[in-house]
């Protein structure tokens, strides 16, 4: 491999030549052999984070138009992709992820050199011109989060609330057993049980839309330690600005920037919305893999498409393996959000240096979520069918039937007819017709499962 020598205030260093960081990067490189890199999201939004800069810089004419120009070209490079490669870093680094900020500022700068034939930019005093990494990498977690929940996790959340509103919609009148504690309950509709399902994914979207709110506030201009030393005192206000030109999203400056560098509690709050929708996936994988247990003995009330064979030793056996990954990525996020939590809580005086780990957590939250809810759509819930025959079966034996007749013979001759029922294993109207409480025709009348699926209609 061959190398050219990149200098810092530290002296010299060996760097690959085919690539266009510098010697705090390489440093960095040989420093921290821990873990995997940095997520491409962020380096996507410090790129757009730094263009933003360059510009608004040239627009508050705090850097000529040359430079500026040169460092957004650069810019758009990284954003389509044509750098990668040159951004090796990992996340257990500096807690403030200062070295990922100037492995962004060198490669901007050597590249745009290069473009420009001559040296026309230096990683610091251009490229990280009113800025320092105090205050770039919490607006790169900021911009990473807000960009992952709109690009990637809402559509994700969007296609399967489209699945659930059909299925809602096509099991309307399909009448089955309702469930508590794990035990028979009174009638409800399947179309009835998936609307839940469809309300839990429309709340926890509100709860991540509301979180935004606190993410659309950027901590850049408050420099170093939230005073905006060396920045332009209206740089922080017209760079947001700028951030929400290039990304449609409607960024503002934060009021406080001591509170936007120490304290990361938008971005606990907003976790706490992923963590929500993990809870939610967790219960709804879990009522299918519960309804579709079986096939013969089990509750076998939905049919779930069989993807791949379930067993080493037993053939023929199928089992619920996208509710599974579901499951196992809920069981991640809930994991991620104690990362959250705990390394939010370990701000010091003007910096939290716990960031890189936070925003690698949050990361995976979203797309694991994003990702895991795509493949159970497509592959378990777009495919999910009643089982009528066992529906029928089930709602038919169902003893809490017996809650119809509350209003008729009272709670305590209901119980005594149920009881009587189980005790000699025939039917309710059965029981309540040797008992004496009613006859077949009241029966008939007063117990109609279709009806017990709402309120008395008076």
């Amino acid at each position: 491999m061959e190398y050219r020598i990149e200098r810092d205030t530290m002296g010299e260093v060996r760097v690959p030549a085919d690539k266009y960081w510098g010697a705090q990067t390489e440093r960095s490189l040989e420093n921290f052999k821990i873990g995997g890199k940095m997520p491409c999201e962020i380096i996507m939004a410090f790129a757009l984070l730094k263009k933003a800069a360059a510009l608004t810089n040239e627009a508050l004419e705090m850097l000529d138009k040359d430079r500026a120009r040169l460092i957004a070209s650069v810019c758009d490079e990284i954003l389509d992709g044509k750098l990668e490669g040159n951004f090796p870093l990992v996340v257990y680094q500096t807690g403030s992820g200062t070295q990922s900020n100037m492995n962004v500022n060198e490669v901007i700068a050597n590249r745009g050199n290069e473009i420009a034939g001559e040296k026309l930019l230096h990683p610091n005093d251009h490229v990280n011109k009113s800025q320092s990494s105090n205050d770039t990498f919490p607006t790169a977690m900021h911009i990473a989060a807000c960009l992952i929940l709109r690009d990637v996790l809402f559509p994700a959340m969007d296609r399967m609330a489209e699945t659930l509103y059909r299925l809602e919609q096509e099991n309307a009148d399909v009448i089955k057993t309702g469930r508590t504690h794990l035990q028979d309950a009174v009638p409800i509709t399947l179309g009835q049980e998936i609307s839940g399902w469809s309300s839990m994914l429309a709340h926890s979207r509100q709860m991540l839309e509301m979180s935004m709110k606190g993410m659309k506030e950027l901590a850049l201009g408050g420099t170093a330690v939230g005073t905006g030393l060396n920045s332009h005192k209206d740089f922080g206000k017209k760079a947001a600005g700028k951030i929400g030109e290039l990304t449609g999203i409607d960024f503002v400056t934060a009021e406080n920037k001591f509170h936007s560098l120490s304290s990361k509690d938008a971005m606990v709050f907003s976790h706490g919305a992923l963590k929500a929708l993990a809870v939610d996936m967790m219960k709804i994988a879990n009522d299918v893999r519960w309804l579709a247990s079986g096939p013969r003995c089990g509750l076998g009330e939905i049919f779930i498409p069989s993807n791949e064979p379930g067993s080493s030793i037993m053939p023929g056996k199928v089992n619920p393996t996208q509710c599974e990954a579901v499951t196992m990525v809920s069981v991640r996020v809930m994991g991620n959000d104690t990362v959250m939590g705990i390394a939010a809580s370990q701000g010091n005086f003007e910096l939290n240096v716990f960031m890189p780990v936070m925003i690698s957590a949050y990361i995976e939250s979203a797309s694991l979520l994003a990702s895991s809810m795509e493949s159970f759509n497509k592959n378990c819930m777009a495919g999910l069918k009643p089982n009528l025959e066992r529906l029928k079966e089930n709602s038919r034996k169902s003893l809490m039937l017996v809650t119809a007749l509350n209003p008729y013979i009272g709670y305590e001759k209901a119980a005594m007819v149920a009881k009587y029922a189980y005790e000699n294993d025939i039917s309710l109207p059965e029981a309540g017709i040797k008992l004496g409480f009613f006859d077949e025709l009241q029966y008939s009348k007063w117990v109609d499962p279709q009806k017990l699926t709402g309120p008395l209609q008076q």
